[in-house]
C-alpha cells in the first residue's frame, strides 16, 4: 500500500493528553491538563438548561450565532478599548485550537516561514506542519523567559509571513511587557509580517503585570489575528467555543477556511454562553482574585517543599526545575512522578524546540483542597524519588 502522509508521520500523541492518562492510570492527582474540576458560572449553567429545549438544535451562522457574535464584540471592544464589528470582524470556532489553525491557514501558503517563540503551545508546531510552513523558533530563555532582540530580529531577517505569540504565555506563564510587544511590533512593521496572537489567558494576568492587547498598539491592528477562547475565561473547556478577531479583510478569509474545517461550533453551547459575554468588571476582578490566590497556595506549598520553581506572571501554570534528580528524560521522571508520587504533569521538554529535559509543568486550575492534595503527595518526592 501506499505510504501515509509524510508531513504528518512524525506526529506523535498530545503529550499533555497523554499524561492525563498516565495520571488516571495510577489514580494520580492530574495536575497536567489544564482544566478546572469547579463549574462554571451559575448564570451560563442555568441558561445551558434552557437552551435544550429551545430551537438550538440545528447549524448555527458558520461563523458563530449572531448573539454570540454581539455578546464579544461587546466585550472585546469594551477591554480592548477599540470598536469590533460583530458581522464583519469575528469568526467563532471550536475552541482557540481551530481559531489558531484557521489563523496559520489564512495567512501562509506552503513554504512560508512563522517564528514561534519557544516554549510554545505543542499545537503551533502542528499548525506549522499541517499548513504546510516552514517554523523559525526563538528561544524564551529561563527563568523569566525573556527574548534576547538579536535573536528575534534574525528570525524576522528569514522573511516571515507571521508570528505567533502566546500572551500570557502557555506553558512558562510569561507576561510580554509593553516594551517588549512594541519591538515586536517595529519587526512586524519593518519586515511585514502578520502577528497571530493566542490571549486565551488575557483575565489572568497577576499584578503587578499587566495584558497589552497586541492589535491596540499603534499600526498593528491591520496587521493582527487575535485568536481566544471562552475556554479559561468560564471554565467551560470542554465547550470547544473559541474566535478570531481580525480586519474585515483577513475575518473574511477565516471565514471560508473555518467553514471547510469544522462547519461551525456547537449551537447550544453557543447560545448557553452568552450570558457570561454581558457580566459586569466584578467578574473579571474575582476570577484573577481566585486564581492569584491558587497560585500562592500553590507557589507557597512548592517553597515549603523545596522545589525550585518559576514564579508565573500570567495563565495558570507554573514550572518545575528537576536537575537534582538526574533523569536524562522528563518524560520517563513524570511517568515516575505520576506512578510513585502521585501527582501528574507534563514534561517541559514536549513545549521547547531547544533540548530542554529539566523543566515539567503544573497547573493549579483547581479547587484549593486538589491542590493541597497535590502538595501533601510532593512532600515525598526527596523519598521516593532518588537521585540517577
Amino acid at each position: 500500500m501506499k505510504a501515509l502522509s509524510s508531513r504528518t508521520a512524525g506526529f506523535t500523541d498530545s503529550v499533555i493528553r497523554r499524561m492525563t492518562r498516565i495520571s488516571n492510570r495510577y489514580g494520580a492527582v492530574n495536575l497536567s491538563q489544564g482544566f478546572p474540576d469547579f463549574d462554571p458560572p451559575h448564570e451560563i449553567l442555568k441558561r445551558l438548561e434552557q437552551v435544550p429545549w429551545e430551537d438550538y438544535h440545528q447549524y448555527s451562522i458558520t461563523w458563530g450565532a449572531q448573539d454570540l457574535r454581539e455578546g464579544i464584540a461587546r466585550k472585546q471592544s469594551h477591554f480592548m478599548g477599540m470598536d469590533i464589528d460583530p458581522d464583519k470582524e469575528i469568526v467563532v470556532t471550536c475552541g482557540s485550537t481551530e481559531a489558531m489553525m484557521a489563523a496559520v491557514m489564512t495567512v501562509t501558503d506552503p513554504g512560508d516561514k512563522l517564528v514561534i517563540f519557544s516554549p510554545f503551545y505543542e499545537n503551533y508546531g502542528a499548525d506549522v506542519i499541517l499548513s504546510g510552513a516552514e517554523p523559525i523558533y526563538v528561544p524564551l530563555h529561563p527563568p523569566t523567559f525573556d527574548f534576547d532582540p538579536d535573536e528575534l530580529e534574525a528570525a524576522f531577517r528569514q522573511n516571515p509571513k507571521a508570528l505567533i505569540l502566546c500572551n500570557p504565555s502557555n506553558p512558562c506563564g510569561k507576561v510580554f511587557t509593553r516594551e517588549e510587544l512594541e519591538y515586536i511590533a517595529r519587526l512586524a512593521e519593518k519586515y511585514d509580517t502578520y502577528v497571530i496572537t493566542d490571549e486565551v489567558y488575557e483575565h489572568i494576568v497577576y499584578k503587578p503585570h499587566s495584558h497589552v492587547y497586541f492589535a491596540t498598539l499603534p499600526g498593528m491592528r491591520e496587521r493582527t489575528i487575535c485568536c481566544s477562547s471562552l475556554s479559561k475565561t468560564y471554565s467551560i473547556t470542554g465547550w470547544r467555543l473559541g474566535y478570531i478577531i481580525a480586519p474585515e479583510p483577513i475575518a473574511e478569509r477565516a471565514k471560508k477556511v473555518h467553514d471547510f474545517l469544522t462547519v461551525g461550533a456547537a449551537a447550544p453551547l453557543q447560545e448557553a454562553v452568552v450570558p457570561g459575554l454581558y457580566f459586569e468588571q466584578k467578574y473579571y476582578d474575582d476570577l484573577l482574585a481566585l486564581y492569584t490566590h491558587k497560585r500562592d497556595l500553590l507557589l507557597k506549598g512548592l517553597d515549603e517543599i523545596g522545589i525550585v520553581h518559576n514564579v508565573p506572571q500570567g495563565a495558570y501554570y507554573v514550572m518545575l526545575d528537576i536537575s537534582k534528580y538526574g533523569f536524562d528524560s522528563d518524560l520517563e521522571f513524570c511517568e515516575v512522578l505520576a506512578r510513585d508520587v502521585g501527582v501528574g504533569a507534563v514534561p517541559g521538554s514536549s513545549f521547547f524546540r531547544e533540548p530542554v529535559n529539566h523543566l515539567i509543568r503544573l497547573h493549579f486550575a483547581k479547587k484549593d483542597e486538589t491542590l493541597q492534595e497535590a502538595l501533601n503527595r510532593l512532600e515525598s518526592i526527596d523519598r521516593k524519588i532518588l537521585p540517577r
